[in-house]
């Protein structure tokens, strides 16, 4: 499997959580997902993107819109709109397909809106070497086959109620998000130092696949290099060069993310068990090195994480 397959199996996609919206002008809506994709398809109409200390981004008909980082915006009728702002994300749901219909009466603008979900601690990395926005345009010159294909089929199954719905539109969600992500990562210059170019280096794109694949392995320079068809040296220094950082420390943070997601979903799993899942066979240096990354110990971090899931429920 490629590495940005098995980067995007880490982060666990489940789905997505969206609403369909039938806005009147004048109006406006506001989201904010921190962590977690948002995105917005425009069905029918126009609308403006609005975000802090940016110019406002007009969105068309057939356009997809993705903030990788979930981060604060509005949308709506105009960029200075006379509306009050709505908050959308309390109207985000897994099972209600009925449109919310506000605003004020004049020219329509359809859109479907939501997030993704996914583990946010694995997805850290890849969300921060993304772009804050993402704008993939359906009209105009040369817009990407899939967009049409899937906004289209998007569209067709909010459109009314049939078996097995939900369950679609959480694979669809998916794949349109994995589209956007595999766009960029093309696009990305190899000299960028954006460490997704990697993903294009065919030596380094092997060895983090060997990573992702088998982090329980006691990996070694040399290992990797030889996987990579390259000397130790010419590998080690590719390697930090494009990643920001050497190979034995990238797979470190990855196992513990791999061990935090472990530690924090109530599987009852003991440290030393997850210790052993990760590649370390002493407990006592696993707690180490969580802590070094973590800033507690793997037990803290659990009753943390803990406390943290019984508050928000």
């Amino acid at each position: 499997m490629d590495p940005l397959s098995l980067i995007l199996d880490d982060m666990h996609f489940n789905g997505v959580v969206f609403a369909y919206t039938e806005m009147t002008a004048p109006w406006s809506l506001h989201m904010h997902t921190p962590g977690l994709a948002a995105f917005h398809t425009v069905g029918a109409g126009q609308c403006w993107l609005i975000r802090e200390g940016e110019e406002p981004l007009l969105m068309q008909t057939g356009d997809l819109l993705v903030l990788p980082a979930g981060s604060a915006h509005k949308v709506q009728d105009k960029p200075h709109t006379m509306a009050q702002t709505e908050d959308l994300v309390p109207h985000l749901s897994t099972s209600d397909l009925d449109a919310l219909k506000l605003g004020g009466g004049g020219p329509v603008c359809r859109l479907i809106s939501g997030h993704a979900r996914f583990d946010i601690d694995m997805a850290a990395p890849l969300i921060a070497a993304l772009p804050p926005l993402m704008h993939l345009h359906g009209l105009g010159e040369a817009p990407p086959l899939w967009l049409g294909i899937g906004l289209q089929f998007l569209a067709q199954e909010v459109s009314a109620r049939r078996p097995a719905q939900q369950a679609i539109i959480n694979r669809l969600g998916d794949i349109l998000f994995m589209e956007c992500l595999r766009d960029y990562v093309e696009s990305i210059p190899e000299d960028s130092g954006n460490w997704l170019a990697a993903l294009k280096d065919r030596a380094l794109s092997v060895a983090l696949a060997q990573m992702h694949q088998n982090p329980r392995h006691n990996w070694t320079v040399p290992e990797l290099a030889q996987h990579a068809c390259l000397s130790r040296s010419a590998f080690a220094d590719r390697f930090s060069q494009a990643l920001g950082e050497p190979p034995l420390t990238y797979l470190t943070r990855h196992r513990m993310r791999l061990a935090a997601r472990q530690l924090g979903n109530h599987s009852g799993m003991s440290v030393s068990r997850v210790a052993d899942q990760v590649g370390y066979a002493s407990e006592a240096a696993f707690s180490q090195a969580f802590k070094r990354e973590y800033g507690v110990s793997p037990s803290v971090w659990r009753q943390q994480r803990t406390r943290e899931t019984s508050t928000a429920e």
